[in-house]
């Protein structure tokens, strides 16, 4: 190998490894480093130089660049593996495809008789377009395609990917070894073809894109129509409740007319049991927890009651400003979410002491909400779509969220800002 070619490989190793790895930090939402550039180039010519004393084929070099940026995916930046080799497939890929569609140009415009120094700048000028070709495939696939979070339907992506990379494999392998200058027909479909398969593949990212967003949102959907049909429920209950306390208020009249009676005539007994009988209809009537809103209050004393059940210890000091322009659909959602979470994580605990904390406290225009509950040693509570629609209930509201996790405790805390009216109290 002259200095010419060995600077040439050089160059174009170090361009792969930096163009793969910012690449796989971007479409995995994680930072790159320095060093990872370096480890991930000494792997790369650790593979070129194996490949060429042993004389592998060209296929065992590029299964062995496509493990080497798997193992930089999975141990530098620990991404998960499905979404590793996604993200590995796609880079060699992309590289593999500019490289190509630039020898097609290159066999089609330069002379066949071109020589010397003109042949080296032609041949380095034809590297740097290919990097900028790769560069600017791989800053505009992340538009149709974000692997941060992992998608059950991934392995469609796995498999599209695969199939790109073994064709456009087989295109270099089979186009590019005897090249003749005599064939520009061949090479000009050749040409075409690899344009129409970097179509392809955006065609497919923005498919499984727009697939994996329906999919959520009809999850999110799906999880906010449950939120309204148990806020309807919890409606229909407090109604029922405030029912039946206004017919009682109708008849406390007779009540006590019925007592003055049993007093006046002396049978004591008599009236220590009705009064008795009263007493157990009251506590029918009321709620346990008394927050301001009847739906919070029934949507309170549902969950508590069930941990109870559970044996978690619960302590709950909320009282909710009235008129403060916070739905009470919203606070549903909240206090819905925020509760399964906590009791979710109780559950999952076995002998350790289980407690739920639900308090609040007005801050100016500003109410702050905070449930903390005890969790496992490891974890940061449960996440997911309940908590996602915690966050966009603050949001609507310009407040925030805020997740905490120490000493086995997990503790959220939503800030909501208050549309007071002039006659507003707590």
């Amino acid at each position: 190998m002259d200095w010419f070619s060995f600077l040439l490989v050089v160059f174009t190793l170090t361009g792969i490894s930096i163009t793969h790895i910012v690449f796989i930090a971007r479409i995995t939402g994680k930072g790159w480093k320095t060093w990872q550039m370096i480890v991930y180039f000494i792997i790369l010519c650790l593979i070129q130089k194996i490949c060429v004393v042993l004389n592998f084929l060209d296929f065992i070099s590029i299964c062995g660049e496509i493990s080497a940026l798997y193992a930089m995916s999975r141990w530098a930046f620990a991404n998960r593996p499905s979404v590793s080799w996604v993200a590995s497939i796609l880079a060699v890929y992309v590289t593999q495809l500019s490289f190509g569609i630039m020898n097609a140009v290159e066999i089609l415009l330069m002379p066949p008789s071109v020589r010397g120094l003109l042949l080296y700048f032609i041949i380095i000028l034809a590297t740097v377009v290919t990097f900028m070709l790769n560069v600017f495939c791989y800053a505009f696939i992340p538009k149709f395609l974000t692997l941060e979070e992992e998608s059950s339907y991934i392995w469609i992506l796995l498999l599209s990917g695969l199939f790109f990379c073994a064709a456009e494999f087989y295109i270099m392998q089979n186009s590019y070894v005897d090249v003749s200058f005599h064939e520009p027909g061949k090479h000009l479909l050749l040409l075409a073809l690899q344009v129409l398969g970097l179509g392809a593949l955006c065609c497919t990212l923005y498919a499984y894109g727009r697939a994996c967003s329906e999919l959520k949102t009809k999850s999110e959907l799906a999880s906010l129509s449950q939120a309204a049909q148990a806020q309807k429920t919890y409606i229909a209950e407090a109604q029922m409740r405030y029912g039946k306390t206004r017919a009682f208020r109708h008849d406390i009249k007779n009540h006590l007319s019925v007592l003055g009676n049993l007093l006046n005539t002396g049978q004591i007994g008599e009236a220590k049991d009705y009064l008795e009988k009263l007493e157990h209809k009251t506590g029918e009537l009321s709620f346990p927890y008394q927050t301001g809103n009847p739906v919070v209050d029934v949507l309170l004393g549902e969950k508590m009651d069930l941990a109870r059940l559970k044996g978690i210890e619960t302590e709950v000091s909320v009282l909710l400003p009235r008129n403060s322009g916070i739905d009470d659909f919203d606070l549903c959602v909240i206090f819905a979410n925020a509760l399964d979470n906590a009791l979710e994580a109780c559950s999952a605990l076995a002998d350790a002491r289980k407690m739920i904390t639900v308090s609040a406290e007005r801050q100016g225009n500003y109410y702050m909400l905070e449930f903390d509950n005890s969790c496992a040693a490891g974890t940061d509570g449960v996440a997911g779509i309940g908590l996602s629609n915690v966050k966009a209930v603050t949001e609507k509201y310009h407040g925030a969220m805020l997740t905490e996790y120490e000493n086995q405790r997990f503790r959220l805390n939503v800030l909501l800002k208050l549309e007071m009216h002039s006659d507003t109290s707590e």
